[in-house]
């Protein structure tokens, strides 16, 4: 077997290293003035909404080959919601979150909507799969157009086509992670700078997100570094217990020094398993090798995979959020992965607080544009379009240590952050021409 050249790879940030960059002077005083004005309404009337339940409906694969993905994700959502609920956030009120299977499909994803709205559910969240969520946000924009009185919000927590908040935003739909575009800025610029890098080899799945990854990331990359070949860019069928053999014998002949892949659930796992079995070790690039079934997979390669995650996240992020996924994992025996879960459950109170109501239409007014301290700091939900502005970290997977303690996925591995890209530096301008109420 041939081997790929070895590429010199980047150490661990330190702990100082890898905090969020700081904001620029504007935002943080647009943070502070939100906390003053959050801490005043708090002193004159504290839990303004005491008493009150707000229902989310959960809209996802809980069948299926997505399944565990799906079921995982819930579990979050639900999670955050019983942590952050009542007492714990400023308004006071109690949230509650429900499941819909969609079995991926979008147009399960309308019934499932069309069923929510029935049962008096005003708030939904989605995230797995672009081509639903582009489904869902038309949807709820005819449906609050005809409808006001029941209007309802739509919160995206992980569907990354750049056009849900270019060419297909809407007033009702916030996207709180970040779009394709964004993290195809920090995996290529991280992948820039590695001089020795040559040769790169694309597989993704054969459906929306696949198909952007690939362009993005030809894209991206020609614009920072021409001379990388890109020598293979293949698709595959999504979650069809894909034989991944011929992928990594193609890989293999290519000479490719790298992966990268846009694969998650299953066919990122199988992927991994199939390079595991044919002895090919080259370094990954990824946005989903945290979650669930991944990481058990990379153990068994014994640390000889070198893999890199770009995520708004890492295994062993500080602040809140860290007792939090300590006890979750703890109550589910699984790792918390949907951190957006806790800004979702955060940006959704503190808005309630702030218009001293639940009504989607005046809390959707709030959320457009507002400052809130999210799991990782400050974020800005951008007016123009309802893109949530956070940073993005490239982590990579190694053996824990004194610095980097907490396992992904039980395993004895973590990811540890490498690089830390803030807002700024991987978002783009927004062709968004939104139509506001």
């Amino acid at each position: 077997m041939t081997k790929p050249a070895l590429l010199s790879l980047p150490h661990t940030l330190s702990a100082s290293q890898a905090r969020p960059r700081q904001l620029p002077w504007w935002r943080w005083a647009a943070a502070v003035w939100l906390v003053l004005v959050s801490l005043g309404a708090q002193a004159a009337n504290p839990l303004p909404l005491q008493g009150q339940t707000v229902r989310i409906a959960f809209i996802d694969p809980l069948s299926g080959p997505a399944a565990d993905i799906g079921r995982n994700s819930l579990r979050s959502w639900q999670f955050m919601a019983e942590h952050k609920g009542g007492a714990a956030n400023p308004a006071g009120v109690r949230f509650v979150v429900a499941g819909f299977d969609n079995k991926g499909s979008p147009q399960e994803s309308l019934n499932a909507l069309k069923a929510a709205i029935d049962q008096g559910f005003r708030y939904i969240v989605q995230g797995n799969g672009s081509g639903v969520a582009a489904a869902l946000s038309n949807a709820v924009a005819r449906h609050n157009l005809r409808s006001p009185e029941r209007s309802v919000v739509f919160i995206n927590y992980a569907a990354m086509d750049p056009e849900l908040t270019n060419e297909k935003c809407n007033f009702w739909h916030f996207r709180i992670d970040a779009d394709t575009a964004m993290k195809m800025r920090a995996m290529t610029g991280f992948m820039a700078v590695q001089p020795d890098l040559r040769r790169v080899y694309l597989l993704n799945q054969n459906y929306a997100h696949g198909q952007q990854f690939s362009r993005y990331f030809r894209d991206t990359m020609a614009q920072q570094r021409p001379d990388v070949q890109i020598v293979g860019d293949e698709l595959h069928p999504p979650f069809q217990g894909h034989d991944f053999t011929a992928h990594v014998r193609s890989i293999q002949a290519s000479g490719a020094q790298a992966l990268a892949t846009g694969n998650w659930g299953a066919d990122l796992r199988d992927l991994v398993k199939a390079l595991h079995k044919q002895g090919v070790y080259l370094p990954i690039y990824a946005y989903y090798p945290a979650l669930k079934g991944v990481p058990e997979a990379l153990a068994e390669t014994g640390g000889r995979m070198p893999v890199y995650q770009v995520a708004y996240n890492h295994s062993n992020q500080a602040g809140p959020i860290h007792a939090l996924a300590t006890a979750f994992r703890k109550q589910h025996g699984e790792d918390l992965t949907i951190y957006a879960s806790y800004d979702g459950i955060e940006m959704l109170s503190h808005a309630m607080a702030h218009v001293g109501s639940t009504d989607p239409a005046q809390v959707a007014g709030r959320l457009s544009g507002m400052i809130f301290k999210g799991f990782n700091g400050p974020v800005h939900i951008r007016a123009d379009d309802h893109q949530l502005l956070k940073g993005l970290y490239v982590s990579r997977w190694q053996k824990v240590d004194a610095a980097h303690p907490r396992s992904a996925g039980d395993t004895g591995y973590t990811f540890a952050p490498v690089q830390y890209m803030d807002a700024a530096q991987i978002s783009g301008p927004t062709s968004c021409q939104m139509q506001r109420p």
